[in-house]
Formats: C-alpha cells, structure tokens, sequence
C-alpha cells in the first residue's frame, strides 16, 4: 500500500464527530485539526509530483489513491500548512476504504459543517477544501463500482 495512514482504521469518523462535536471553541476544534494533521505521516518526496498536486488550495497539497483489491479506495495525500493537513486528516477518515459508489452517496463539505469546521474557514482555506472535495468526487466517478 502506497503511503499508509491510520485514518479511516485506527482514527474513525465516528470518533471524529464524537470529538469534534464536543468542543463549543473554534480555538479547540483548530487545536484538533493541528493534532491530527501531526498525525498524518509525511508523504514521499518521490510521490508530491506535480500530476498528485491539486490547485486551488492556499498551501501546496497532494493527493491521490490507489484501488484495493477488494474494489475499495485506499486514498493518501500531504500539506505544507497545518491546518489544511489536518482538513485532510479528516477527508482521509472519511473517505478510506470507501467503494466508489458509497463516496458517490455522500456529501464530504456537509460532514465539515457537522464538525463545526467550515464556517470558521478562511476564503483560501474554503476553496482548498472544496478542491479535496472535487478531488473526491472525481476519483468516485472515474473509478464506476
């Protein structure tokens, strides 16, 4: 498996929202997203090649998958910022081990307003997560399943 990460296995979404929804401070959910951006190994130097380089986020992201065997969609990605690593983070728990379909039946940017996440985003910061987002839904049509 290319870069593996504990999102989506040992660090769930359930214990996302869990955490993420027990905090009221914008100031703590930031501290999560810090937490869990140290949390998220660093990528490759030989996999950030410009082809895995999306654009239209503030800090320069990678991100990219590979199919499972079993059909599934095992996803993996870095950040120079902080926090736009740790919005990754989150994506990562979300989208790991998905089917295609299944990532087809859900909105991601909605699971961000749940987390209490989006409001408090910068412009710059927004429109990076809405890059993951289309990242996302890319890969799930492109894949079929």
């Amino acid at each position: 498996m290319l870069a593996p990460h504990p999102f989506g296995t040992e660090i769930t979404l359930e214990a996302l929202v869990a955490t993420f929804t027990g905090y009221s401070q914008w100031e703590d959910r930031y501290r999560q997203l810090i937490q869990l951006a140290r949390r998220l190994p660093p990528m490759d130097e030989a996999l950030k090649t410009p082809a895995r380089e999306l654009s239209g986020c503030e800090n320069r992201v990678w991100f990219d998958y590979q199919r499972n065997a079993d059909g599934t969609l095992h996803f993996y990605g870095d950040s120079e910022g902080r926090i736009v690593k740790g919005l990754l983070a989150v994506i990562l728990t979300a989208v790991e081990g998905q089917t295609p379909a299944a990532l087809r039946q859900w909105d991601l940017l909605a699971l961000f307003d749940t987390l209490g996440l989006r409001q408090q985003l910068s412009a710059t910061r927004a429109g990076g997560l809405q890059a993951l987002a289309d990242a996302v839904a890319r890969i799930a049509a492109t894949e079929g399943g």
